[in-house]
């Protein structure tokens, strides 16, 4: 076990690494210039140099990348060129904000995809199976963007129940917070909630064909204990893969979602910095969220040895 994880953690620096490379050279095919952006209207030469000079974009890429990375290793993500703040302030900032939304939408995923995978597999053939299947198609096939718009025309304008747009933290009012978030939690949970579904009725139709499943039938076990006990355990792993992948795209930023609801989180900041040629945010941004990655891909690791006893050896 240990060695399984020292050799999965020898692997995020090099991961790292290659990112950092792929991000830097990506960022740098962007169109435009950030010092013609900032120079405003007249585009004076001399600020045009000096802003150049000051942000060093008058520098070669190898020289700017070990700059870039050198602040990186340190701590230091480098400072916004738009709003000269610091982009780990940023990031810490706006890393409350998306991460609620991400984990309320990831629990209302949950607690509507995997009952609904459980009662198909056990279903299977019948009605309710046909069913879940369906709503699993109509959670896949509909926009994001469009049932926000379509919630909030019905929640919002129509019966007044919960607020149209905008963010109130916890700090302020709990219930509003909730009341802020349970919209966009429920657009971003929905499209999940139907891969869950389908990936727990996979999973717990293949376990409950085992021989182990029939004879814990066999023994006279109660069916609810056959199907969440023995059953559920040993269906869960592509399920926790699926959940972990799916909490590391949504702290990446829900850009669509954030934007139709005007929530201030990592979907609205690399909107704005892609906009505004802030490349320090838009590298900082797309660094920590790799970084997020591998962080949930070892803890996924970690709950495959935990939940199959199989892989301790």
């Amino acid at each position: 076990m240990t060695t399984f994880l020292l050799r999965r953690i020898a692997l995020i620096v090099p991961t790292l690494f290659f990112v950092s490379l792929l991000i830097f050279g990506l960022q740098q095919l962007l169109p435009g210039d950030p010092a013609m952006a900032l120079a405003g209207e007249d585009r004076d030469p001399s600020v045009i140099a000096f802003l150049r000079e000051k942000y060093h974009l008058d520098q070669p890429l190898p020289v700017r990348y070990a700059l870039w990375i050198g602040g990186v290793v340190q701590g230091d993500l480098g400072e916004s060129i738009r709003i000269k703040r610091p982009v780990l302030d940023l990031i810490a900032e706006k890393l409350p904000v998306t991460g609620e939304l991400a984990l309320m939408a990831l629990l209302i995923a949950l607690a509507i995809g995997v009952p609904a995978g459980i009662l198909a597999a056990v279903k299977n053939g019948t009605p309710i199976d046909y069913a879940a299947s369906m709503a699993a198609l109509w959670g896949l096939s509909i926009p994001n963007f469009w049932l926000g718009i379509l919630l909030i025309l019905f929640f919002s304008v129509e019966l007044g129940l919960l607020p149209a747009s905008g963010f109130v933290s916890p700090g302020e009012s709990l219930k509003q917070n909730l009341l802020t978030l349970i919209m966009p939690a429920f657009v971003l949970g929905n499209a999940i909630a139907a891969v869950m579904m389908r990936h727990t009725r996979s999973a717990m139709l293949q376990v409950l064909s085992a021989d182990f499943v029939r004879t814990a039938r066999a023994k006279g076990l109660p069916e609810i204990r056959v199907i969440l006990r023995h059953a559920l355990r040993n269906a869960l792993i592509p399920v926790v893969t699926l959940g972990a992948l799916e909490f590391g795209q949504l702290l990446s930023g829900a850009v669509l979602t954030e934007q139709v609801f005007t929530i201030p989180g990592f979907g609205k900041l690399i909107v704005d910095a892609v906009f505004n040629r802030d490349y320090a945010v838009v590298q900082g941004v797309v660094l920590f969220t790799a970084f997020a990655y591998i962080l949930l891909n070892l803890v996924t690791d970690i709950a495959y040895v935990v939940l199959n006893p199989r892989l301790r050896t």
